[in-house]
């Protein structure tokens, strides 16, 4: 085990940066260096990992140190405190599913080695069916998204893609297997507490279905929701909140540069966690009752923290219809009139530019 763990370390310091960008998306590239709050993905710039250097000994690629507890290691370590693993063959394993490396055969071991099953929707239980889903990048997911005019793909390291996720209709049903987009659901510390599934067509987009499985109830959530969010960007003075992933994403054309989160649904929208850094919060309001009602309390809370609360409306339903229906100009334009003027520049400049 120790020479195989040894040979994945390497091939991930080979490659440090990526791994970075896939593991600790809360950080960014500085230098030499990447820079985030702690090896579980904290956003902050107490942890450092080397991006180049030799591929063992001191100073070697991938080795990473946290200042503010002394806590070190490799990249092997970031993989498991990251997904929340923690068997080395379940570290190994997504190892070399991010290297695209072939699994080994398997050992005759006793039973009684084998992986406790996690409780079904238990935190545990989406931290795994996470690890277990590959970046979107190039797969049915992400073609989804773009079939639903969102483009805006940089920093959607909390999005992955699963082949063959479980569906089951009711628990007298049988288990069906369709592919979905699976998200990660973190808390203010970027925990993973949940994770959401949106189940799709395998034969492709259609205006009706919009690209969603032919079943009852092609999107779930499983875990501890409450306070809790799908995060797009690391939120400063500044973030939008919103309750579907696809209305987020489309505002997110618009806005490429800005924080935001989705709640998934108006009721975890009411009772979103809000960051202690937070100066100006754009809540997103869906045209219907329950949004409007997230809308007022969420807002009332922001208030009472001493946080500026501006709403953004859609011109239609959510923003995803404003984008496929309307345009990225007609959105672009309607969501500037809404912002804080000083935003607008600072927002909405590269949206322009693009």
């Amino acid at each position: 085990m120790t020479r195989d763990a040894s040979e994945l370390a390497h091939r991930l310091g080979r490659q440090a940066e990526a791994v970075c960008r896939e593991y600790l998306s809360a950080g960014r590239r500085e230098g030499r260096y990447w820079m985030v709050g702690d090896v579980r993905n904290t956003p902050g710039r107490s942890m450092f990992v080397r991006l180049v250097g030799p591929e063992s000994g001191k100073g070697a690629a991938g080795k990473w140190t946290d200042a503010a507890t002394g806590e070190h290691g490799d990249l092997l370590d970031v993989i498991r405190e990251s997904c929340g693993l923690v068997e080395f063959r379940d570290v190994a394993d997504e190892a070399r599913r991010f290297l695209a490396l072939p699994h080994p055969e398997p050992e005759s071991a006793p039973r009684c080695g084998l992986k406790t099953p996690a409780p079904a929707g238990s935190p545990l239980a989406a931290k795994r069916l996470f690890s277990m889903a590959r970046p979107i990048i190039g797969t049915l997911a992400e073609s989804y998204l773009r079939n639903r005019g969102i483009t805006a793909l940089h920093g959607a390291g909390s999005l992955r893609f699963h082949p063959r996720c479980y569906y089951r209709p009711d628990e007298h049903a049988p288990t069906e297997t369709w592919p979905a987009v699976i998200a990660s659901v973190t808390d203010l510390d970027g925990h993973q507490t949940g994770a959401h599934r949106t189940w799709l067509d395998p034969k492709g987009f259609s205006e009706v279905r919009l690209g969603k499985a032919p079943i009852d109830t092609p999107r779930r959530a499983m875990g501890d929701l409450l306070g809790n969010a799908v995060r797009f960007g690391v939120a400063g003075e500044i973030m939008a909140a919103g309750e579907g992933i696809e209305t987020m994403l489309s505002l997110r054309c618009v806005l490429p540069d800005m924080p935001m989160v989705a709640a998934l649904s108006a009721a975890h929208l009411t009772a979103l966690a809000l960051p202690g850094s937070l100066r100006r919060l754009y809540i997103v309001c869906d045209d219907d009752p329950a949004g409007e009602e997230a809308r007022d309390s969420l807002g009332k809370r922001a208030d009472a923290e001493g946080i500026e609360a501006l709403t953004i409306a859609p011109m239609l339903g959510d923003f995803n219809e404003d984008l496929r229906l309307r345009g990225l100009d007609a959105l672009t334009a309607s969501v500037r009139v809404q912002l804080a003027p000083q935003d607008v520049a600072r927002f909405q400049k590269t949206a322009q530019l693009a």
